[in-house]
């Protein structure tokens, strides 16, 4: 009898739904430290996320270098059962050649992400790593296959964050049509509307955003695909949250795995210090963080002229005939509750 419950409780526990939200981290995760790692750290750190695989992209490295960082970041904090999958190597259109041909017509961008001639590599070539080579091999499933297995898995239970390039969830949708109705929601980091900021990025051209003007194409597919709810972290908000120093040596008094990580490859200034996708992955976990949002629609510019890839919407009363998607876009935060609620969870111990 006493063996017949044994079984019967762990046949129950076993079969019960994770109580946990899922979540698929879709990045171009740039390393080490920064605002691509210290979200992927967030994630994981987080009690009531579960997080199913991260997927990578190309954007701010190109990919098998990001690849490698992701790797090396779980074995630092003892998450190598996390899978990491490779995604696209490139963007669907855009090529650096023609970036450069444009640049030469419209006029330079403060900054190209892999393409950037400051520190321009081969996209084959993983340059020598600061935190160590991983020990750890990714997945062998690809990024996007991965992506369509787990909506279908798991259906309208996964939220795709997306802290990069859309490239991976336009090619998943492009493959399954099913994919984004199947996904609970699409929440990401990108756009750029108006942003009141000094930064040379956002001055000549304040539509302009990185994550959607390195893969256009991408952008527009999946804006335009019938999600259930898509949630924007713009530019526009995202310049409001930066990491002091001194807030990272609280963190770094924890004196964890994490906490040393993130004070270690902390960059403050030039823009390196701004929490692009922390915020993003941060008000999913708790909306209350954001104080002000509103309903627009979406889309991206994909006319190879002054304005391709930048920011494009509309309220309901203006938006075009052709297939536009409604999406929430945040505008203002409680920074104080933001930056508690990230310090907490990078001071506690790896869970």
């Amino acid at each position: 009898m006493r063996l017949f419950l044994t079984l019967l409780i762990t046949t129950t526990l076993a079969a019960a739904p994770s109580s946990r939200r899922k979540v698929i981290i879709n990045e171009d995760c740039s390393g080490p430290g920064g605002s691509n790692m210290q979200t992927v750290l967030l994630l994981l750190q987080s009690p009531g996320v579960e997080v199913l695989g991260i997927t990578i992209v190309s954007g701010d490295q190109w990919r098998d270098e990001e690849v490698a960082h992701t790797l090396r970041l779980l074995e630092i904090i003892g998450r190598t059962e996390v899978p990491v999958m490779l995604g696209a190597s490139a963007p669907l259109v855009r090529t650096r050649e023609e970036t450069q041909l444009w640049e030469d017509r419209y006029g330079k961008v403060a900054y190209s992400g892999a393409w950037d001639k400051r520190w321009w590599h081969e996209a084959s070539v993983v340059p020598p790593m600061p935190e160590g080579q991983p020990s750890v091999k990714p997945s062998t499933e690809d990024a996007v296959h991965f992506l369509i297995r787990m909506v279908h898995q798991y259906p309208n239970e996964v939220t795709i964050y997306e802290g990069g390039p859309m490239t991976n969830l336009a090619l998943a949708t492009t493959i399954d049509p099913e994919f984004p109705q199947l996904a609970e929601e699409l929440v990401f980091m990108g756009g750029s509307l108006n942003p009141e900021s000094d930064n040379p990025e956002f001055v000549n051209n304040p539509r302009h955003e990185f994550n959607f003007w390195f893969d256009p194409e991408a952008a527009y597919i999946v804006l335009r695909a019938p999600w259930k709810k898509i949630v924007c972290t713009p530019t526009d908000i995202s310049i409001k949250a930066r990491l002091s120093p001194q807030e990272v040596k609280k963190i770094e008094a924890a004196w964890t795995p994490i906490a040393r990580y993130v004070a270690k490859y902390y960059l403050p200034g030039d823009g390196n210090d701004y929490m692009w996708d922390e915020l993003a992955a941060a008000a999913w976990i708790d909306p209350s963080i954001i104080r002000k949002k509103e309903t627009r629609f979406m889309s991206v510019d994909i006319d190879h002229g002054a304005g391709y890839g930048n920011t494009l919407t509309w309220h309901e009363t203006d938006r075009p005939k052709v297939t536009v998607q409604p999406v929430e876009i945040q505008f203002d935060l409680d920074f104080g509750k933001f930056i508690d609620m990230f310090s907490s969870l990078m001071t506690k111990p790896a869970h």
